[in-house]
């Protein structure tokens, strides 16, 4: 959804997503129920295997359900008032009880393709791991398993070139999980200084499996997040226009715009912006 969609119209859609996921849960625990029952009758494990899938299923739509609704309040709440647009993933970290919290899509070579912020912090870690190539996100992807710093020193000695520009941030800890489907890596779900406690990394991957199952996927998705998803459209003409200009391949071409970046301490967005406006000449 577009973000200057009428705010009640959007917090009627999160409604109606919370409801269809609450009900696809309650279905899924009848579903279970019914293969308990037979297993009761028929002693048989298989049923209890899918018993627990269907429970599992029914967990992952709850998560679904309470996001949607925390979104779906702020939408809400916001239509009365003269504050910044809310986000769906200021939502997510909350209810991993972390600071800041990322979605972050990928292709098949791991590179970034989309992502979705809580805040300017987690926006900004997300845009140094595109500049630098390497972080959490690329490494949850790649070993397609949980990825955990708990400290600077822990994020430094790890990331020796992004490691420094993530505690330049404030950061202090990083946790990331893939977001899998079908067998195939589509992405990481990251959280910034996660509290210590019950809310860890089983929470961080439960809410990571909702997220893929029915938030991106799924029978009711919105994979833009309600206008929250940035694909960086900007920074990719800028490549196309100095690939135009240069004789050079886009892959490169978007790797000058993403070393100026780095260089000048900008944005890949604001170089961008600059090479657009010079016909594709980096700045």
């Amino acid at each position: 959804m577009s973000r200057g969609e009428n705010p009640a119209s959007v917090a009627a859609a999160a409604w109606r997503r919370a409801a269809g996921a609450r009900e696809r849960a309650r279905r899924a625990e009848e579903a279970a129920e019914k293969q308990e029952s037979l297993a009761a009758r028929s002693g048989r494990d298989v049923h209890l295997r899918m018993a627990a899938t269907h429970r599992r299923m029914a967990a992952i739509h709850l998560s679904s359900a309470e996001l949607q609704q925390s979104y779906a309040r702020r939408m809400t709440a916001w239509s009365r008032m003269w504050n910044p647009r809310p986000l769906f993933m200021t939502g997510v970290a909350e209810a991993c009880d972390a600071d800041s919290a990322a979605l972050t899509l990928v292709g098949r070579d791991h590179a970034q393709l989309a992502f979705a912020a809580s805040d300017d912090t987690s926006r900004a870690a997300q845009e140094f791991e595109f500049i630098l190539e390497e972080g959490p996100v690329r490494d949850a992807t790649t070993c397609h398993g949980p990825v955990l710093a708990a400290d600077p020193g822990a994020i430094e000695r790890r990331w020796p070139g992004y490691g420094p520009e993530l505690t330049g941030l404030g950061l202090t800890g990083v946790l990331a999980v893939p977001l899998e489907s079908t067998g195939l890596c589509i992405g990481a779900l990251t959280l910034y200084d996660p509290k210590p406690g019950p809310k860890g990394y089983r929470t961080c991957a439960d809410i990571a499996e909702a997220l893929t199952q029915t938030v991106l996927l799924g029978p009711d998705p919105d994979p833009e997040l309600y206008g929250g998803t940035d694909h960086r459209d900007t920074v990719h003409q800028a490549a196309g226009a100095h690939a135009v200009r240069s004789g050079l391949p886009v892959n490169d071409a978007l790797a000058l715009i993403k070393g100026r970046a780095f260089t000048l301490g900008l944005s890949t967005e604001a170089v961008a912006l600059r090479v657009l406006a010079n016909l594709g000449e980096l700045p």
